[in-house]
């Protein structure tokens, strides 16, 4: 490996790692008295399916160029649901929350977390689609060069989220919600003019 494909492969994470920073963002909003633990538990969840996605990408072309191929126009539309539906709950909550309860901050799920991963890693799984002609060993130093600077965004989102939280934790679902609608966008009209 040279020092091109290791500059070009964070780079490459940087920008698919945006999706996974906004949604941390919203995380940190939120849950303004997130825990170090629990930052670390969504930070890795994000970086796990970005890692993961590339590299089942670059199998799925390798073993099912053609079945999959067929699959690639579905992840804008499939990425869009998810964000609109966990963007939509969390708008929902942040609204119909009685005011007694304002002070309370209700904490993202584990099926949510893990809905998030997908929804904001689904389409790095074209990553995999393109880089089908590297190497083994280059796809998967590639995929997890991606999954480091996932990490360390998302924990700088969240620490942001968290900033601001404090100062906005009445309205936090609320913009939590917005922001997972707006990328869920995003990501359908970026996908769809491709």
């Amino acid at each position: 490996m040279d020092l091109l494909f290791l500059l070009n492969s964070a780079a490459f994470g940087v920008g698919l790692a945006m999706d996974a920073f906004s949604v941390s963002l919203a995380n940190g909003l939120n849950e303004p008295q997130m825990r170090k633990r629990r930052m670390l538990l969504i930070a890795g969840v994000f970086a796990l399916f970005q890692t993961a996605m590339p590299l089942i990408g670059y199998f799925c072309v390798r073993l099912m160029a053609q079945t999959f191929a067929a699959f690639r126009p579905w992840i804008p539309w499939i990425a869009l649901a998810l964000l609109l539906y966990l963007g939509g709950s969390m708008l929902l909550d942040g609204i119909r929350k009685p005011k007694k309860e304002e002070a309370e901050i209700r904490r993202l799920s584990g099926a949510g977390l893990l809905l998030q991963g997908v929804a904001t890693s689904i389409d790095a799984l074209s990553v995999g689609f393109t880089t089908a002609e590297l190497p083994w060993k280059q796809a998967t130093a590639q995929a997890l060069i991606i999954g480091a600077v996932t990490f360390a965004v998302c924990i700088g989102g969240v620490l942001l989220g968290k900033a601001f939280g404090m100062k906005l934790a009445r309205k936090a679902s609320i913009l939590g919600g917005v922001i997972l609608i707006g990328i869920g966008i995003e990501i359908f009209v970026t996908g769809i003019l491709k």
